[in-house]
């Protein structure tokens, strides 16, 4: 086995940071541990959430403008809209809690809808052996106990003359100073410091026919963050033999870069209630800089990935009781590699020049989706229930220049999330509760350092080549969301 940590690839995607459920097939997340991290994305309400996130056959009357701006054809009304989302994981390794506002507009013919959310995050409670307890020291620092971040969106549309077709554009940022899990990737740091932003740009278009529906979505993401990680270092005295510390601070940029497509049909079928839904979704991304993270404590030099998904799902809604199933299979390709920085001699005697590979990483997943979820609505009280199960599953082929060496390593978990909802509907209110657990998950290390390393899950890249077999200290993720909707009449 090659001696040199391997690869981490694909720093932090945030190109669906807004996203609801029905958002997250737009954008496929890469991830090569089973980490345990929270909803920091979930910012927005979304009908789909208590029914495990079923989306491909079902209408998200909540979430489907926010996924593709086009789909605002749909808002009969003007509306102000709120859903505070709190959501922890155990061992206190974490926690956020998000309070979005957002407002749906309505004109004869166009249509629009904005929104802005204040979050707050909080650290792992974790510490380093060499910080004394709260209690026998200095008092924390408030930068080191919770970070805030900033998130707006907006998008506007137009229905194209009387036809059955819409277009809309979505325009998304945020200011980050936190992205949750990123301080456990720096296991042995001192500080973390974070700072960056993201930017979304989406063109939305839909057909809305008498029996079926078209829908695409095309995309451009950015995401640029800073890591300022200071660490500290224990020098020996060669006269006195005593200990010093000495702190030093490293810069790690994390860059990405996403163009996707997403297309999706959906049609009535024969049998009265009975909904087919199918989707195809393109990701291509680069990766100009990615951070050096201590699992892998390799330069940061680029690479790049295509991920692909392909879903179909089926709904059936008979009076008050509907019913959804989705299926998606998604297989991903990812390269990564290291670059040397100056003329270095291999094993094999063979001079490798300033910008040669010296080690290259292929991955190839076959991850697998299933959603189910169930609703009954009466007048004014409704009930949900569903259950999400991702099922990762990947093989890494490494090959290292520098020692002529070769290995592989194959790694797959399944993360289960069950789901329950609630609503009230009154003349002028809509309350709504979803809440979400998530097991499967923890924090994962290799076997023979079990450095802890972790990231966001849902909705983030973070593709860690493993130096050893994977280890895990489970954990869970409880997610809770209050939505109100009231109509601005």
């Amino acid at each position: 086995m090659a001696r040199f940590p391997v690869r981490l690839a694909l720093a932090c995607l945030l190109s669906a940071w807004t996203a609801p459920p029905a958002l997250i097939g737009q954008t496929i997340p890469i991830r090569t541990v089973p980490v345990a991290s929270g909803d920091q994305f979930l910012t927005l309400p979304s009908a789909a959430l208590g029914m495990g996130g079923v989306s491909l056959a079902l209408d998200d009357s909540l979430a489907d403008p926010w996924s593709n701006p086009a789909k605002g054809v749909f808002i009969s009304e003007p509306a102000l809209m709120s859903a505070p989302t709190f959501y922890g994981i155990s061992e206190h390794r974490g926690a956020g809690r998000t309070f979005p506002v957002a407002a749906f507009f309505r004109g004869e013919a166009w249509f629009g809808g904005a929104a802005l959310a204040l979050q707050q995050i909080e650290n792992d409670d974790g510490e380093a052996f060499w910080i004394r307890p709260q209690w026998d020291g200095p008092a924390n620092r408030l930068s080191d106990a919770s970070a805030r971040n900033l998130y707006v969106q907006g998008f506007v549309g137009w229905e194209v003359g009387p036809g059955p077709w819409s277009v809309g554009v979505e325009l998304s940022a945020a200011s980050l100073d936190a992205v949750d899990g990123v301080d456990l990737l720096y296991v042995n740091a001192e500080d973390i410091e974070q700072s960056g932003s993201t930017s979304d740009v989406r063109l939305g278009l839909f057909r809305n026919g008498d029996r079926e529906r078209l829908s695409f979505v095309f995309l451009y993401d950015r995401v640029s963050m800073i890591h300022d990680v200071t660490y500290v270092d224990i020098r020996w005295d060669t006269i006195s033999w005593e200990p010093g510390i000495e702190r030093r601070v490293e810069e790690n940029l994390d860059q990405t870069r996403t163009w996707g497509a997403h297309f999706a049909y959906d049609r009535e079928l024969e049998a009265p209630g009975w909904r087919l839904g199918t989707s195809a979704t393109l990701n291509r991304k680069s990766h100009p800089k990615i951070p050096n993270y201590e699992i892998q404590n390799i330069p940061r030099d680029p690479g790049t990935t295509w991920a692909y998904e392909v879903g179909v799902g089926v709904s059936r809604s008979r009076g008050p009781t509907r019913f959804g199933l989705d299926v998606l299979l998604q297989p991903i390709w990812s390269d990564t590699w290291q670059e040397a920085d100056t003329l270095v001699t291999a094993g094999s005697g063979d001079v490798l020049r300033p910008g040669d590979k010296t080690i290259e990483n292929e991955f190839f997943f076959t991850n697998v989706v299933l959603r189910a979820g169930i609703a009954h609505d009466l007048r004014r009280f409704g009930l949900r229930a569903g259950l999400e199960v991702r099922s990762y599953d990947y093989q890494l082929e490494q090959q290292n220049h520098l020692e002529s060496s070769f290995r592989e390593q194959d790694e797959a978990w399944m993360e289960w999330s069950p789901t329950l909802g609630a609503t009230a509907r009154f003349s002028d209110v809509e309350l709504r509760y979803s809440g979400r657990l998530t097991t499967g998950t923890g924090r994962p290390g290799v076997v023979w350092t079990d450095q802890a390393v972790a990231a966001r899950a849902e909705m983030a890249d973070f593709i860690v080549a493993p130096q050893a077999p994977l280890t895990l200290q489970e954990a869970t993720v409880v997610t809770h969301q209050v939505a109100v909707r009231v109509p601005i009449r």
